[in-house]
């Protein structure tokens, strides 16, 4: 069928440009040439099952994986060639937990921060800032394995978003979390996007997580079989 395009603003170029990506695992192909683009202050969701190839694009976007042929770009920056252009405008939130558990909110903040080159006064204000907008402020010196789940993912976030990338990375995001913990969690993606303006790719295989997406591109056995707004592709 034919994809949906969402109008834009003439003149608006995508922050994230995927073109005819391909990727195989010896004589099996993760993704067989996809492509599509997100644009600045974008929800966009990657749905399909397990196999379906978007952990494949997940991990090809963080540059933790080189394509077998085509392109993918991010804020102009090539993904394959020029990984560490890519790397300062994005940040990422893995599916496994990578938060450290022996270590405060504060302490792994911080150790994030000296990764990423922050220091000094510069680095404390911007962890304060974080906690307090993830609402763990209170908890900044208890140890992370005292936390619930949603903490920990609030954490992930945090952690995700230290550097003020322009674009966010989600795999699974809400994978262990009860349905108050995954509401807040998108009510605070919603809320990066609507007031920080950061686009957002997260994957996911609940339908109820891509209805909350601005838009979808659904992916079956490596293939991009539909893109559009959830109720384009309701109507489909």
């Amino acid at each position: 069928s034919e994809v949906a395009v969402l109008e834009r603003t003439p003149g608006t170029e995508p922050f994230i440009s995927v073109q005819q990506l391909r990727h195989a695992y010896d004589n099996r192909a993760a993704l067989n040439g996809v492509s599509f683009d997100v644009f600045p202050a974008e929800i966009f969701g990657l749905l399909g099952p397990n196999g379906s190839g978007k952990t494949t694009m997940f991990r090809i976007l963080s540059t933790l994986m080189m394509p077998s042929a085509g392109h993918a770009s991010i804020m102009g920056h090539d993904a394959a060639t020029d990984p560490a252009g890519v790397r300062r405008h994005i940040g990422v939130v893995f599916q496994a937990q990578s938060v450290d558990g022996k270590l405060s909110a504060e302490e792994n903040l911080r150790h994030i921060g000296h990764l990423y080159g922050l220091r000094g006064a510069a680095l404390k204000e911007r962890i304060g800032e974080m906690l307090r907008r993830v609402g763990l402020a209170e908890r900044a010196k208890d140890r992370v394995e005292t936390f619930s789940g949603g903490m920990q993912r609030r954490l992930e976030l945090a952690k995700g978003l230290l550097h003020r990338p322009s674009v966010l990375l989600l795999d699974e995001p809400t994978t262990g979390l009860d349905p108050g913990a995954r509401r807040d969690l998108w009510q605070y993606l919603q809320t990066l996007r609507d007031q920080e303006r950061v686009t957002i790719i997260v994957t996911t295989h609940l339908m109820e997580e891509a209805e909350r997406c601005d838009r979808l591109a659904i992916l079956s056995h490596g293939n991009l079989v539909a893109l559009g707004t959830p109720a384009e592709l309701k109507q489909e």
